[in-house]
């Protein structure tokens, strides 16, 4: 590994990016009062204003018009826009009901959910060390519904959502930030037209005339573009196998948010199921790693 592959602008941004999103629930715990769907349409809409003033002003707008002239390429894109859109509705609705256990529970398994989607739609190959982390996971995951007496349906909702997001961006032959403002673009009429019709209703799209509620939601589009922003720089300039063990970063934080700031249930039991899930994730962290490495220690 060269140290320009690992660069310390790349670590700083991936590093920020996750820790954004850890602390997240923060953030949306201060808009539990406004509907999960009101806060949706803000991140669309402001998303989509932040992204075009950064293209703008970048001189990349090309870019975007490009996209938009492939409508095979549009379909897809439309595709992830409500996959991704899906996602960010349940991770809401769930910091808002006071779920953030169960939120961060779904991006534990996320990557082993990339690792089942890899061998049913990819048709790729598992080791030994893949096979125990899936089988592992799955164990936990069964643990989980039969303690809470009712499936996880959060923590599957969030994984899988943001799994097929991924796999479908992997598939599409587009670069992030176009691919971004075309999801956004697509998603922004729908997300207008239900603001205006909600100024139109007793609370106003605004829910209201909180100033600091105004700001927040205002403010959610750049909570959504810069952490997305930071991640696609890191991308690039990181090794994938350290990014995979970056993105721990953020379900870790969303556990202590949960746990530690608004004291939701995390009994011994319960901790058991997340122990069994963190140990499949060390599993697969570690064969990620040293399956990296294996190559370059050859060639030294």
């Amino acid at each position: 590994m060269s140290a320009t592959r690992l660069s310390p602008r790349g670590l700083a941004a991936g590093v920020t990016a996750f820790v954004m999103w850890g602390l997240f629930p923060i953030y949306l715990h201060a808009l539990a009062a406004v509907p999960a769907l009101l806060v949706i349409a803000h991140r669309i809409t402001w998303s989509f204003v932040f992204i075009f003033i950064w293209m703008l002003v970048r001189g990349e707008l090309g870019r975007l018009s490009g996209t938009l002239g492939r409508p095979a390429l549009v379909a897809r894109l439309l595709v992830t826009a409500l996959l991704i859109t899906c996602n960010w509705l349940v991770y809401v609705w769930g910091v808002a009901h006071e779920h953030i256990v169960e939120t961060s529970l779904g991006y534990y398994i996320n990557p082993l959910v990339n690792v089942a989607l890899g061998v049913l739609v990819l048709r790729e190959r598992l080791n030994r060390a893949q096979w125990a982390a899936v089988a592992i996971a799955a164990v936990a995951v069964l643990y989980l519904a039969l303690l809470s007496g009712r499936p996880p349906w959060i923590s599957f909702v969030l994984a899988l959502s943001f799994s097929l997001y991924g796999l479908l961006r992997k598939m599409i032959s587009v670069e992030a930030l176009p691919g971004l403002a075309t999801e956004t673009l697509l998603l922004t009429p729908a997300a207008l037209g239900y603001l205006l019709w909600c100024h139109e209703a007793a609370n106003g799209a605004f829910a209201g005339s909180d100033p600091w509620i105004a700001a927040l939601l205002v403010g959610s589009g750049l909570a959504t573009a810069i952490p997305l922003f930071l991640f696609a720089y890191g991308a690039r300039a990181l090794p994938y196998s350290t990014l995979g063990i970056l993105q721990y970063i953020a379900p870790s934080l969303q556990l202590m948010c949960g746990v530690l700031l608004y004291h939701e249930r995390f009994e011994p039991t319960l901790a058991l199921g997340f122990a069994l899930i963190w140990l499949a994730l060390l599993i697969y962290a570690a064969d990620g790693l040293w399956r990296a490495r294996a190559p370059a220690a050859a060639a030294a």
